[in-house]
């Protein structure tokens, strides 16, 4: 099946943070896509991670995204011509205990990035992913869209507005010519999925719970967030990508990619349907005190709907299937399904005659 037009085919594309649970999907996409894919990323922390078990044959740089002359050594010797932006310090509670290194990543990286690009003249577009935690969260029960005001409680939600400002500043400042890049930002929400081991998850936490017969801990069974699988965010970054690629000016802005308003359920709902299709998981709440979360999230999508044509693939209850026979898959055989999985996707959404599947 034909996907993105076959755009990414031969394309030099640069993807940071590659070797992260999100970035490790993207990775694996654009490789079957027949890209030419560059990543830059640190080594993984956990082991297992999903990064080693692919075992993708790509040329792998692994560099830290502050070191700038770094960033900038691997985009003039890479020569890309896409770019998506994934590297972060991605977790809430990190960024409490060590908040420097949560602003330095998520700001000044994507800064060393931008600025590289500007004496890259090979680079055509850029995506920067952030995160649904970078609006202003005043706990409404709408969603946020694209024009509201961004911000943050915790180090990691308001340096990830942060990064949102210095894509804006330097698409105003510096983008503006003709053979500039386009660039533009992606907010998507909680994303679920098999190969995640991040600490302080609850999927990942979860599978870890299973593995020791413990009861898993829960700091906040009544938080809701918006769930989806993360196939779903990176299709919508690669649709992005695309618009981009094509020189078209109208998609540089802010996009968010978040699932139907099914998806939206707490903690406890979530765990309450993955117990339908994996019956031995055991939770409780946790009596300590904990750092302030956000108890309630949610993304409007109409712009990426109406505008890009993008529409969620799996809803909340395919999702969870998919995410618990992944888990399964490793821990009963060894076996990794991430391709497999891939494949289902896009069957699926050709099925739902999905516009960038045909």
């Amino acid at each position: 099946m034909k996907q993105f037009d076959d755009m990414y085919r031969g394309k030099r594309v640069l993807i940071t943070g590659h070797t992260g649970f999100k970035g490790s999907w993207l990775t694996l996409w654009l490789h079957e896509l027949g890209a030419e894919v560059i990543g830059l990323a640190l080594s993984p922390e956990n082991q297992p991670n999903h990064w080693d078990l692919l075992q993708l044959s790509i040329d792998d740089h692994r560099a830290d995204i502050r070191d700038r002359d770094a960033i900038r050594r691997v985009i003039r010797d890479s020569q890309p011509e896409m770019i998506f932006h994934l590297a972060a310090q991605p977790l809430v509670r990190r960024s409490y205990c060590d908040p420097l290194e949560t602003w330095s990543t998520n700001v000044m990286g994507t800064a060393n990035l931008l600025e590289a690009c500007r004496e890259q003249t090979s680079v055509r577009a850029i995506v920067s992913v952030t995160t649904d935690k970078c609006y202003e969260n005043k706990e409404w029960p709408w969603g946020y869209r694209e024009i509201d005001s961004l911000g943050g409680h915790d180090p990691y939600s308001a340096s990830k507005a942060g990064s949102e400002l210095v894509a804006a500043s330097y698409r105003s400042a510096f983008f503006t010519s003709d053979s500039a890049p386009l660039l533009a930002t992606a907010r998507a929400g909680n994303v679920i999925g098999g190969g995640d081991w991040s600490e302080d998850r609850l999927i990942p936490d979860l599978i870890r719970a299973l593995q020791e017969g413990k009861s898993l801990e829960i700091r906040s069974p009544a938080a809701t967030r918006p769930w989806q699988h993360v196939l779903e965010s990176l299709s919508g970054y690669l649709m992005l990508g695309q618009r981009l690629f094509s020189g078209d000016t109208r998609f540089a802005e802010a996009w968010n990619f978040g699932p139907e308003p099914e998806g939206n359920r707490s903690v406890s709902e979530v765990l309450e349907r993955l117990s339908l299709v994996w019956n031995n998981i055991v939770w409780h709440k946790t009596e300590q005190p904990q750092p302030h979360e956000a108890n309630l999230l949610y993304l409007d999508s109409a712009k990426a709907r109406q505008k890009l044509h993008w529409q969620s693939v799996w809803n909340l209850e395919a999702t969870l299937a998919q995410t618990a026979t992944w888990y399964r898959a490793w821990l009963e055989a060894g076996e990794t399904i991430s391709r497999q999985q891939l494949r289902d996707y896009v069957e699926d959404a050709a099925k739902a005659n999905h516009e960038w599947v045909s």
